[in-house]
């Protein structure tokens, strides 16, 4: 499940790069906001003027630049318009009144410092996993408001383990950019979300409950010929389509022994998930030649597909001791070349590219002020 709840992973934040921060300090002022470049040890870093706090690390050479969207709250889960010029993402910045995660509609040069953004989900239940229709004037998103219009509880912990809730009351709607829904695109009892829509605008692949698993499953774009994907027991989740939708890359955790096979279906009764030992798999849209694509370890997820489609952009923690930090990796699709691509302390995840390949969207702890907001960035990609 791509919701927020995957940002409690983030139980301590580390400061991190002191020195080019200690550098920054001596010559910065705090009466501007722009950030500049520090220069020390043949290094270079982008520095807040405000918060002294690092945007970019000078290890990421990928980025050429960087633009901070929101400051506070936790935002996630940021994608783009099929056109480029808009996105759509969910927060819970509870000063923007809401009390869980809704919607939220951004033109892709805005910033919302001490702004809002207009909100298009209802403002009721609680949503996640919006994404643009091929028009970019309707999206996608699941909502579990026709069954509950307050914000369900979000457990935490079950017996002492950290778990994902995977409600039975989400379903997927389809709504214009004013909030009014449109259509209703599952109607089955169980869980109905992270449906995200193919670059060739005809298929629509999401996660339900439907069949007795968490299995992907794909319809078309105006919810029909629903067709189960995967059959592997396990929670299958968090999928995209290939640039060309020939292809779906999606992580997954899936119980070997009889005690994981026991301890899976038991949380799953309950309608919960632990979601700290994930893999990604990659197969055809239509499900066949699937495959599993990292063998690392913890918790990979969060994937995404290089605009040249022979890669995968992920979030991982694997090289982690405590849980943290999870940063953003790249790895061929047969595997190899697994590369570092991010260089926090903390947490980066939710990487998404726009269709002209151009720009990066994901969400991260840096520049928080040391606290535990997680912001939106938009990064300049260079190869």
């Amino acid at each position: 499940m791509r919701i927020l709840a995957a940002l409690l992973f983030i139980s301590v934040v580390v400061s991190c790069k002191n020195d080019l921060k200690d550098t920054a300090s001596e010559i910065l002022s705090t009466d501007t906001s722009t950030p500049i470049n520090v220069q020390k040890e043949n290094r270079t870093a982008f520095i807040d003027t405000q918060t002294k706090d690092t945007l970019i690390y000078p290890e990421e050479r990928y980025f050429k630049n960087i633009r901070q969207v929101t400051f506070g709250g936790d935002n996630a889960e940021a994608y783009w318009s099929f056109d480029d010029k808009q996105l759509v993402f969910q927060s819970n910045f509870k000063d923007w009144g809401v009390a869980c995660d809704q919607m939220f509609l951004m033109n892709a040069s805005e910033t919302f410092k001490g702004t809002k953004p207009p909100m298009i989900s209802t403002g009721k239940g609680r949503t996640t996993c919006a994404y643009f229709l091929p028009d970019n004037k309707h999206y996608v998103y699941g909502s579990t408001h026709l069954v509950d219009e307050n914000c369900p509880e979000v457990p935490l912990r079950k017996n002492g383990n950290y778990v994902w809730p995977v409600y039975d009351s989400f379903d997927i709607f389809v709504a214009d950019l004013e909030g009014n829904i449109t259509d209703q695109l599952t109607t089955n009892t169980g869980y109905d979300a992270e449906a995200t829509v193919s670059p060739k605008g005809d298929k629509i692949v999401f996660t339900s409950t439907r069949s007795g698993d968490l299995e992907l499953w794909t319809m078309n774009i105006d919810g029909s010929e629903k067709k189960q994907i995967t059959d592997a027991l396990g929670y299958d989740g968090g999928a995209f389509f290939s640039p060309d939708g020939t292809k779906l890359i999606f992580r997954s955790s899936r119980p070997k022994t009889d005690a994981e096979v026991k301890k899976y279906k038991d949380l799953l009764a309950d309608g919960l998930v632990e979601p700290v030992d994930m893999e990604l798999y990659i197969c055809d849209a239509d499900g066949s030649n699937m495959k599993q694509l990292t063998n690392l370890g913890n918790a990979n997820w969060s994937p995404f597909f290089h605009p040249s489609g022979n890669k995968i952009l992920f979030s991982s923690n694997h090289e982690a001791e405590r849980g943290f930090p999870f940063n953003l990796y790249l790895i061929d699709l047969d595997g190899k070349n697994l590369e570092r691509v991010t260089h926090g302390e903390t947490f980066d995840a939710f990487p998404v590219f726009s269709n002209d390949g151009k720009h990066l969207a994901f969400s991260s702890n840096r520049n928080n002020g040391g606290g535990r907001d997680t912001n939106l960035f938009i990064a300049e990609w260079q190869d």
